[in-house]
C-alpha cells in the first residue's frame, strides 16, 4: 500500500511537472491550433504594438504594464487554453511562465513572436490604416444631447471590456431611451485625454450634457444601472 501512495504521489507530482514546463509551437502548429473553438488567443505587446497588426481576434494585455496585465489576465479563463505571444518571444515567455504559475492550465507559447509570424508569411489582423480619430468637438455633441447618455471606452481586444459585452448589451435592451457613445480605447487618444480615461473599460454616464457617474472597470448589472440612475435602490 506504501508503495502505491508513494506511486501516485510521484505520478501527481511529475503531472505538476509536466504542466508548469515550457510549451511553445511554431508558426504554423500555432495558427493550426488556434482556429479551434475555446482557445483564447493573447498578445502581451503594447497597445501601440498591437495597433501595427495583431493575431485573429486576439486579447491585449502590456506585459511590461504589471498592473494592466495582472488586471486584464484575470478574465481569461484558467481552464482553457491560453495562446500566447509577443514580437520576438521575450515578453511571452516571461508572461507565460507567471501564468502557469498562478493557475493556467495550458500556456503555448508562439516560438520567435509575430516576428517569426510574419516571416512564414502568415496573416495579420487590424493593420493601422490611418484611421481617422472620434474629435473632441464630435464627442461633446454626441454626449451633450437632452437625456440619458452612457460613454463606453473599451476595445474589442480588452479582455474586461469583452466580459462586460453581455452586460451592455443586457443593459440598453432593457433601457432603450440611453443613448451609447463608444470610444475606442486603442484609438480615439485625444478623446481619452479629454475625459481623463485611462483604464479599460471606462464608462461615464451624461444627463442632459452634464456628467453623473462614472467607474473603470467590469460591473453586474444592476451597479450600472445604479450608476445610470442614482436613485434607484
Amino acid at each position: 500500500m506504501g508503495k502505491f501512495l508513494l506511486a501516485v504521489v510521484v505520478m501527481l507530482s511529475g503531472s505538476s511537472l509536466m504542466a508548469q514546463q515550457k510549451q511553445a509551437e511554431d508558426a504554423a502548429a500555432f495558427e493550426k491550433d488556434i482556429q479551434r473553438p475555446g482557445i483564447q488567443v493573447f498578445d502581451v505587446r503594447t497597445a501601440g504594438e498591437y495597433n501595427t497588426g495583431h493575431l485573429p481576434d486576439a486579447l491585449q494585455a502590456d506585459f511590461t504594464k504589471k498592473e494592466e496585465f495582472k488586471d486584464r489576465v484575470q478574465y481569461l479563463d484558467k481552464q482553457k487554453p491560453v495562446y500566447i505571444y509577443c514580437l520576438g518571444g521575450g515578453r511571452s515567455s516571461a508572461a507565460a511562465k507567471w501564468m502557469r504559475e498562478n493557475g493556467f492550465a495550458n500556456v503555448v507559447e508562439l516560438q520567435g513572436g509575430i516576428n517569426a509570424w510574419k516571416q512564414a508569411g502568415k496573416p495579420l489582423q487590424g493593420v493601422a490604416d490611418n484611421e481617422v480619430q472620434l474629435t473632441i468637438e464630435e464627442y461633446n455633441k454626441a454626449v451633450g444631447n437632452k437625456g440619458l447618455v452612457l460613454t463606453d471606452v473599451g476595445a474589442t481586444w480588452c479582455p474586461p471590456c469583452k466580459q462586460m459585452e453581455p452586460i451592455l448589451e443586457k443593459f440598453f435592451q432593457q433601457h432603450k431611451n440611453v443613448k451609447k457613445v463608444k470610444v475606442d480605447g486603442g484609438k480615439d487618444v485625444d478623446v481619452m485625454k479629454a475625459i481623463r480615461s485611462s483604464g479599460l473599460p471606462t464608462f461615464i454616464f451624461y444627463k442632459d450634457g452634464k456628467e453623473i457617474g462614472r467607474k473603470q472597470g467590469v460591473m453586474e448589472l444592476a451597479e450600472l444601472e445604479k450608476l445610470s440612475f442614482p436613485g434607484l435602490d
